[in-house]
């Protein structure tokens, strides 16, 4: 087995209802997931009540497209 050559260090913190601040490596900000859209719709979240942030899933299909 070989040695493990990278641990990520992540810290999420939800910040109420939907949305959460995750504080990624190389990155000076943290990054805001929430909903938006259909999602919000499904979660029954209004738009009118949070702000639209992007998902986890946006976060993971635009990894997987890169």
């Amino acid at each position: 087995m070989s040695d493990v050559v990278y641990e990520s260090q992540v810290k999420i913190r939800r910040l109420g209802g939907k949305l959460r601040a995750a504080w990624l490596p190389a990155e000076s900000e943290p990054v805001m997931f929430g909903v938006h859209g259909a999602i919000a719709e499904h979660y029954g979240v209004s738009q009118s009540d949070s702000e639209p942030h992007a998902t986890t899933i946006d976060y993971v299909v635009a990894a997987a497209g890169g």
